[in-house]
């Protein structure tokens, strides 16, 4: 035990080490790295266009070739427009400068008397501050005394002369290097672009080869799912940010804002950009037509127009694109955010969901990254029994409640106790053979769930039966007497017993379910049920070991009713189990409710067709 800990200790702090030394090796390789990076992004986006052109047999350099130029022209294109538009708007702003005057006045004279009046006081309270400072003492000499002042003469302070440090203006060759940085940083990427174009595949089979060493399939899953859902990602993301990008510029041409143009290709461009970029997007216009408008409708309009696009954008035009989710919770996109823009500055913001989105993937088909897709994925990482279990042990009610709720809104009751609340006893009853959970907890737990399954009982009773696997169709009730339940054990048998007990109820059956007692007190209250079949209520782990007594004393006192074994949710050999308790021919085990409610329905029929020969058998006997 000592030397497992310890190994699972070193593995967390190997765990550790090497985030952190990734993470340095980011940040410090990142002008290698975001280049590169940028290159993987544009690929993904330009695949789909150049396999397109393959797929139409031309050859994979002209393909590529078209792919890249086009796009390269289209950006060309909008930089041109972009850029007259730019110095359009910077020609026009000095004629806005009345217009924003007048505006910060008409402010000034709105605002309640009483703030003006506060604003006035606190200037005057200033100067007197000002006012009432006491003068700089005069210089002494070196003999500690005043120097003389000759008559006529005044003293005044000396005030010292403030520095202002000026940088030398720098040359043109100085400012090479800044202005030629990010040109050749685009040629890298469209170097890097090219290059992953023509030879993707290549490049897809040595990352599997290097990294899927003994896990060949896993790796080459997520390789198709990574590229697939990147793919699809971008670029209907692409499509839908500049279809964004259009409709904002018409929209702001339509009511005369200037240089629409380029505020629609700043929107679409800032769009990229996760949570930040439409606000930021939408700044410039704002204040471009509070600078150029003199009334205040058309400001309204312009923040009303990018409120109602991106609303609609956000909630319902993605959602139907990009299919059900990204994969990525929403927590996740904002912390991814924050830590690649930390790393790479706005690069790292623009390329922050597709890098989250590729490593949800991977963690989703390799298990060593498995706990990827628990901090990042959207996926529930608590299934509902786990979940619902783990409220209970919060002594948390209500959203023990809350899941049951929810699991029935879309799974019918059978299942909602087969699938959630019978493995929650069952994790409760290993826990508690195992002194892991204490008797006041385990207490709340089961009177809990005992309290939900009257209250469902209660509810369903009124509602019509609802059951995906129709179990309940067309049942009919034992007539010649009922079902009686009987736990094994514990209270957590009796609870199962009771689900038992709605179920049958509601398919048409008689039942009675027995309170959890001594054997003697359990059976004598089965010989005066007068039964017609027997289910025995048993949860794991100790389920065959009860079962298997409280059997053998029910089959002596009825060695002719059929008795019915319910092991519920257990997972074993159930006919190893079967013969563990009888020969295997003679009992009858069962490990869910929904297979228990169909049994009962068969033995049901059997008893009931059996009566109907017999009764027509009858008068012939007499006859003889």
């Amino acid at each position: 035990m000592a030397r497992t800990r310890r190994n699972h200790d070193n593995l967390h702090l190997l765990v550790l080490v090497s985030s952190v030394v990734i993470i340095a090796a980011l940040y410090f390789a990142k002008v290698v790295l975001v280049p590169f990076a940028l290159a993987i992004l544009l690929t993904f986006i330009l695949a789909p266009p150049v396999g397109w052109l393959e797929r139409i047999h031309l050859p994979r350099i002209l393909a590529v070739l078209i792919v890249v130029l086009s796009s390269m022209a289209a950006v060309g294109l909008v930089g041109w427009v972009v850029t007259n538009q730019v110095v359009d708007a910077t020609s026009q702003w000095p004629k806005y400068r009345t217009n924003i005057k007048n505006k910060i006045e008409s402010i000034r004279k709105s605002r309640p008397q009483s703030l003006n009046n506060a604003a006035q006081a606190v200037q005057e309270i200033s100067t007197d501050l000002k006012e009432s400072a006491p003068a700089p003492a005069p210089p002494h000499n070196a003999n500690g005394q005043s120097p003389k002042i000759p008559s006529g003469l005044t003293a005044t302070p000396v005030r010292p002369v403030p520095v202002e440090v000026v940088p030398p203006a720098t040359s043109f060759v100085e400012s090479v290097p800044s202005f030629l940085e990010p040109i050749a940083t685009a040629g890298i990427v469209l170097v890097f672009t090219i290059f992953m174009l023509m030879q993707r595949e290549d490049l897809r089979n040595r990352f599997i080869r290097l990294a899927g060493d003994g896990r060949l399939s896993a790796m080459t899953h997520a390789m198709d799912e990574a590229g697939d859902r990147v793919s699809h990602y971008l670029f209907l993301q692409s499509m839908v940010n500049i279809s964004y990008g259009v409709i904002i510029g018409f929209s702001l041409y339509l009511i005369h804002v200037p240089n629409a143009v380029l505020f629609g290709v700043i929107a679409g461009i800032l769009r990229f950009l996760p949570y930040i970029g439409p606000p930021v997007g939408a700044l410039l216009p704002v204040l471009l037509s509070l600078a150029v408008f003199e009334d205040w409708t058309r400001p309204l309009i312009v923040i009303g127009i990018f409120v109602v696009i991106e609303i609609i954008v956000a909630n319902f035009i993605e959602p139907m694109l990009y299919g059900s989710k990204t994969g990525i919770s929403s927590m996740a996109v904002l912390v991814a955010a924050v830590f690649w823009t930390f790393l790479w500055g706005p690069i790292g913001l623009v390329l922050s969901t597709p890098l989250t989105l590729c490593l949800v993937v991977f963690g989703r088909h390799v298990p060593n990254m498995g706990f990827l897709n628990v901090l990042l994925g959207d996926e529930p990482v608590l299934s509902p029994e786990v979940l619902y279990y783990q409220r209970l042990l919060a002594t948390d009610h209500d959203e023990a409640r809350q899941v049951l709720d929810s699991h029935l809104k879309e799974k019918s009751l059978t299942e909602l106790y087969d699938g959630v609340v019978i493995p929650a006893l069952a994790m409760a009853e290993q826990d508690h053979q195992r002194n892991d959970l204490e008797d006041e907890t385990a207490t709340f737990i089961y009177q809990s769930t005992r309290d939900f399954v009257e209250e469902l009982s209660l509810r369903r009773s009124r509602e019509p039966a609802r059951d995906s696997a129709n179990i309940f169709k067309n049942s009919s009730p034992a007539r010649s007497g009922r079902v009686i339940c009987v736990p094994a054990s514990g209270e957590a048998d009796e609870i199962a017993g009771r689900m038992l007990d709605h179920l049958l109820t509601v398919a048409g059956h008689k039942v009675k379910c027995i309170s959890i007692g001594t054997v003697e007190e359990m059976l004598s209250k089965v010989d005066g049920a007068h039964a017609s079949i027997i289910c025995i209520s048993a949860i794991p782990p100790l389920a065959v070991a009860h079962a298997r007594t409280i059997y053998a004393r029910l089959r002596v006192k009825f060695p002719e009713q059929p008795i019915i074994v319910g092991l519920w949710g257990f997972t074993g050999d159930v006919l190893r189990s079967a013969s563990r308790i009888d020969d295997a021919e003679n009992v009858k085990v069962l490990t869910t409710l929904a297979e228990a409610v169909l049994q009962v329905k068969i033995l049901s029929e059997l008893a009931q067709n059996s009566a109907k020969s017999a009764s027509a058998s009858s008068p012939v006997h007499a006859s003889d």
